[in-house]
């Protein structure tokens, strides 16, 4: 079974000039198209070529990176254009078994529709509207494209809210849901916690690290012999770094950069939860790279992932979160542990594989 992946934007960036990483084997679709040959599939992965990354890697199936035309005006971090995939598809289209590409707001997405439409599946992860331009672009493409050209495409949710957003526009939306996964032979489970939180994003406006230092400040009242690590970098680092002087716990309060891949799982296996005060946010990969360490997580209810968080008791999902929520976490560390260990296997890659295949023979 040859299964053709098209993921063109592999990372988040904040502007259209992409910053290119090392390598892209830390990434959750790479993780995916690992898993799908594990399951004796031929995964091929499309990406755009400005997340290519620096140095030259071997990869154990094809990854296309395919270059980014007219950028100025379909930026590659947002909706890159991509001609060559009509002629990939023109040229390798009868290959493919399954093809799986991201969201139905992509001109990716279109050419595939229309090009393979008994063969693709559309991976819908947004819930709302694309900000861009006052979200005209994405209002407009919406109440036009899916329903005159993907009408007949099967879309899968990653989760439930984007499950509720595209019905709206597509008649073909699928029952299961597929949230994202993650590798758990990268990312082993550990049972036994430090006396420390971890926090692993940009360190940005939107992700509101500074009420998470803020809310940890306070906790320090109650458990003076916690400390919080962070991962990450970002325009706010040296603010946050500021705040954290301020507040008198700069002693407290560790700043990793931009670490190791190993470094960062390491400390997030070890860490007694998770912390994330995000405003803005889809399905956080983040959140299931702390599952799979059996490590809690201690959310606003912005990301997708907050509704199976609570469900399942793998942390604290609720807004305005604080130190008694800290500290609760820490009261009840094995309760929360325990049932991240039990929910692991649910967010594994090999999980998600089975049931895009499970969902492809009920397409039939």
């Amino acid at each position: 079974m040859k299964v053709l992946i098209i993921n063109a934007i592999l990372y988040t960036s904040e502007t259209a000039n992409v910053k290119r990483v090392k390598s892209i084997k830390d990434t959750m679709i790479y993780d995916l198209c690992l898993a799908f040959k594990a399951q004796g599939a031929e995964p091929v992965l499309f990406a755009a070529e400005p997340y290519k990354p620096e140095n030259k890697e071997e990869y154990p199936f094809e990854i296309i990176f395919a270059p980014c035309r007219l950028q100025k005006l379909f930026m590659p971090h947002r909706l890159p254009y991509i001609p060559y995939l009509k002629k990939y598809l023109k040229q390798h289209g009868d290959e493919f078994d399954l093809i799986i590409s991201g969201e139905a707001f992509s001109l990716l997405s279109l050419t595939a529709a229309r090009r393979e439409p008994d063969k693709t599946v559309i991976w819908q992860e947004l819930a709302k509207h694309n900000a861009m331009l006052h979200q005209i672009p994405s209002r407009l493409w919406y109440n036009l494209i899916p329903r005159t050209f993907m009408k007949d495409v099967p879309v899968i949710a990653r989760s439930r809210e984007a499950q509720e957003f595209i019905s709206r526009y597509c008649a073909n939306v699928q029952d299961i849901i597929i949230d994202h996964g993650v590798n758990l032979e990268k990312f082993t489970a550990n049972t036994e916690k430090e006396n420390c939180f971890i926090i692993s994003s940009q360190l940005i406006e939107r992700k509101q690290i500074d009420k998470s230092i803020d809310a940890f400040s306070r906790f320090l009242k109650l458990r003076p012999n916690y400390k919080l690590y962070i991962f990450g970098e970002g325009d706010k680092e040296e603010e946050l770094k500021a705040q954290a002087r301020q507040l008198g716990i700069e002693d407290k309060v560790v700043f990793f950069g931009k670490a190791e891949h190993g470094t960062l799982k390491d400390y997030l296996s070890r860490a007694r939860a998770m912390l994330i005060y995000t405003r803005q946010d889809n399905n956080m990969v983040s959140v299931v790279e702390a599952i799979a360490c059996a490590t809690p997580i201690v959310t606003t209810t912005v990301p997708y992932n907050a509704s199976y968080i609570k469900a399942h008791k793998l942390g604290i999902a609720k807004n305005g979160w604080d130190e008694n929520d800290l500290n609760e976490i820490c009261e009840n560390s094995d309760f929360y542990v325990k049932n991240c260990l039990d929910y692991r296997a649910e967010v594994s890659t090999e999980k998600k594989v089975a049931q895009f295949l499970g969902a492809k023979q009920e397409l039939k």
